[in-house]
């Protein structure tokens, strides 16, 4: 694919109704092209609803998995259990396999977890955050520093033109987390009402055009292949 190429995925797609609404909004009137659905939160079947009406909308399968405190082997035999037990419900949900694979926390990236969705990936045929040789991750569009304390600058407007106009030639994904803060326990709520704001504002939407940048989905991405 040629020039500057966005995918603009939205993480935790299913954990709440208002994470819904934030990622549907940001979907609808803003850039947000794909999303990681939560196949075992309370919202899942309703987040999977949406995405069948819309099925511009490419979504992946965004794993949980807890960290047993275990020996490795076992702790993978588990995990191996639990991928194939929400690869199946995701293909319950939407009818049909994801279009990218991720996972919260980005547990994914540990041993003795990584090789388990390595291989998925490959027999999925679908990108894998972090380890895609056609899709670079971008994290940096986040409204904490790392170390636990708010960064909110991170996450307005300017900020975002910011990343855009850094971005190289290729495919790059830009990690999202847009939502609505009720019914959500984790302590990432209300830096999510300012990425829906962020990515819905016109200005972001005129930089994306103005710098050349085409916005895909992982779905596009996959029929391009």
């Amino acid at each position: 694919m040629n020039g500057t190429t966005l995918i603009v995925n939205a993480d935790d797609f299913g954990c709440t109704e208002g994470v819904n609404r934030g990622i549907a909004e940001a979907h609808e009137r803003g850039i947000v092209t794909s999303a990681s659905l939560m196949v075992n939160r309370p919202a899942a079947a309703e987040a999977a609803a949406y995405a069948r009406g819309r099925p511009e909308l490419a979504v992946g399968l965004h794993v949980e998995l807890r960290r047993w405190r275990m020996p490795a082997r076992v702790a993978r035999r588990l995990a191996a259990r639990e991928l194939e037990s929400q690869l199946a419900r995701f293909r319950r949900l939407l009818g049909r396999a994801p279009t990218h694979l991720d996972s919260h926390h980005n547990v994914h990236r540990a041993e003795p977890l990584r090789p388990l969705f390595l291989a998925l990936a490959d027999e999925l045929g679908v990108p894998l955050r972090h380890y895609s040789s056609e899709v670079r991750f971008c994290g940096e569009f986040y409204g904490h520093d790392g170390n636990g304390r708010p960064e909110e600058e991170a996450i307005q407007p300017g900020a975002l033109i910011e990343l855009l106009r850094g971005l190289r030639p290729g495919v790059t994904e830009l990690g999202t987390h847009p939502g609505y803060a009720e019914g959500l326990r984790e302590w990432y709520r209300t830096e999510r009402i300012q990425e829906v704001r962020t990515l819905c504002d016109p200005a972001v939407r005129e930089a994306v055009e103005r710098l050349g940048i085409q916005l895909v989905s992982f779905g596009s991405l996959a029929v391009r292949r």
